[in-house]
């Protein structure tokens, strides 16, 4: 069970990791259509959708204590308004770099909350785990050294058409702060694991769709806050008329494609951890977004994002790259101790 769980987190990794891919291709889009477009149907569509099939509705949530949804609905705001940071952060540092920065901080922190709220494992799970943390702290490090690094090579070639526009700085922080309040992620699924998993049950529905139960009201919390920022900078920038674009058919697509591989990389993350045991949530959220780090980093070097660096700044890249899966490697083992 164990294993199947290690191979789930690592395939939601990497749908998550190449989710954001298909917004390269969109057209006549700006920032804000393609993104509040991707929200909308992301925390929205797709959940009310996919709960309604699977779930047969939404009588499950009834059957939950109501401050436990409101706990998941607080820390899922905070989560909401961290992925849209994340999305702003990619238009200013390009996709691997981005995703390197927010996942890393996400992964360090988001992966200790639920020894918090489900206790701490044996000793020897909790220090190997903590050890494996450590490696990928050692990998964002590298990454963000990476990232400073191609952006004074670019600086100083004069190199025409970058296309991450901003500054390096500023997108650095963005994806760290919004890293932080993700973590609002892991905390909202170790509150409402248990409880809508024993809904789930009660209504005789089969016990992976727990995941879909949880995501429901996380998705829901955090959308509304993407819903009402896009809304804003659609009107305040006048953007709402550029979804007319000859494109809308092809963009509408990719866009949803976008969504779906969000949501199913999050609810498949939420199963992983229920098949991962006690530090399931931990060992889990880390595997999950550690591969999805990955992921995105190679999807950024086939797409050319780090063509004009260095070779020190794509060694750097590398050197975090490996910390990253070694990091893997010993957060799973630690599990395995267990």
């Amino acid at each position: 069970m164990m294993f199947a769980g290690v191979v789930w987190a690592l395939i939601a990794g990497v749908m998550l990791g190449l989710y954001a891919l298909p917004e390269k291709y969109t057209k006549g889009y700006a920032y804000e259509n393609t993104w509040g477009l991707f929200f909308i149907l992301t925390m929205f569509v797709v959940p009310v959708i996919a709960s309604y099939v699977l779930l047969g509705g939404l009588q499950v949530f009834g059957m939950v204590d109501s401050s436990i949804i409101l706990k998941m609905a607080i820390a899922s705001v905070l989560w909401g308004t961290g992925v849209m940071m994340w999305g702003k952060a990619i238009n200013h540092i390009g996709l691997s770099l981005g995703f390197s920065l927010f996942i890393g901080t996400v992964i360090l922190v988001g992966s200790i909350i639920p020894f918090f709220v489900n206790g701490i494992p044996p000793s020897n799970v909790f220090m190997t785990v903590l050890g494996g943390l450590a490696v990928v702290l050692a990998g964002v490090v590298l990454n963000g050294n990476a990232g400073l690094v191609r952006e004074k090579d670019e600086k100083d070639g004069d190199a025409p058409g970058n296309e991450t526009g901003g500054s390096m700085l500023t997108g650095i922080l963005i994806a760290i702060v919004g890293g932080l309040l993700a973590t609002g992620f892991s905390f909202a699924n170790a509150v409402g694991a248990e409880p809508l998993g024993a809904a789930v049950a009660e209504l005789g529905l089969a016990p992976w769709k727990t995941a879909v139960a949880v995501m429901f009201p996380i998705f829901i919390s955090g959308g509304v806050v993407m819903g009402l920022y896009f809304a804003q900078q659609l009107t305040v920038k006048k953007r709402w008329a550029d979804f007319k674009t000859v494109h809308v058919v092809p963009n509408f697509f990719l866009i949803l494609i976008m969504a779906i591989f969000h949501y199913t990389a999050s609810a498949l993350f939420a199963y992983a951890a229920s098949k991962l045991g006690d530090a399931g949530n931990t060992v889990g959220y880390a595997i999950f977004n550690a591969s999805c780090v990955c992921t995105a980093i190679m999807s950024g070097i086939i797409t050319g994002e780090w063509k004009r660096a260095s070779g020190r700044a794509k060694a750097l890249l590398y050197a975090g790259l490996g910390c990253m899966v070694i990091g893997i490697i010993i957060i799973a083992s630690g599990n395995g101790l267990g």
